[in-house]
């Protein structure tokens, strides 16, 4: 049997490296490893950066910097998956990557597990209702900008439907590189 290698997307700038605290919590709850990552982690210049870091139960593997561009996501394709299961940040995407190959030409998926919103695939995702802004209460992945924002009281956790997205004023994207990135101009392919 192969054995389970995960990976971290941690952002880095001016030499500085975001929300160590919050990627250590996920390892230590994916592998049951205290790992301090300051001790592995030295971005070579002040540019943005993605530092991705590949982990296995023994510890850390890999540690790689790549310059980090933005993709502009404007539609959505809805792909509906009940068997998805993406609760680690496995380095292996490769269901990930069957569901984003059914985009038809949309920028970016949205994933529906059991009629309720989840992730993209790159990305959580939190719609604003006119009064608040909501993440879906069971994403796919615990990603660590949600857990920072749902600590700070910034999003309410709570099941989103394809009704409840349709609706929603706007919608952001949030993930360890583009923190949470508010999309007025967006659209949906059903």
């Amino acid at each position: 049997m192969e054995k389970n290698i995960f990976f971290e997307t941690i952002k880095c700038e001016d030499f500085e490296v975001f929300n160590l605290s919050l990627h250590e919590k996920r390892i230590a709850r994916t592998i049951g490893l205290n790992l301090n990552l300051q001790d592995y982690i030295y971005p070579p210049s002040n540019k943005l950066l993605r530092c991705k870091l590949i982990y296995d139960e023994s510890g850390v593997l890999s540690v790689e910097f790549f310059p980090y561009k933005k993709r502009e996501i404007k539609t959505f394709k809805i792909v509906k998956d009940d068997n998805i299961s993406y609760s680690k940040k496995y380095l292996d995407r490769e269901n990930l990557d069957k569901l984003f190959n059914k985009r038809e030409g949309a920028d970016e998926i949205i994933i529906v597990k059991e009629n309720f919103i989840t992730d993209t695939s790159i990305a959580n995702i939190a719609i604003f209702d006119g009064t608040n802004w909501i993440t879906s209460k069971n994403p796919l992945l615990l990603g660590t900008t949600r857990d920072r924002l749902i600590q700070e009281n910034l999003l309410i956790e709570k099941d989103i439907d394809i009704n409840m997205l349709k609706e929603a004023k706007k919608i952001a994207l949030m993930n360890a590189m583009i923190d949470f990135d508010i999309l007025e101009d967006y659209s949906f392919l059903l």
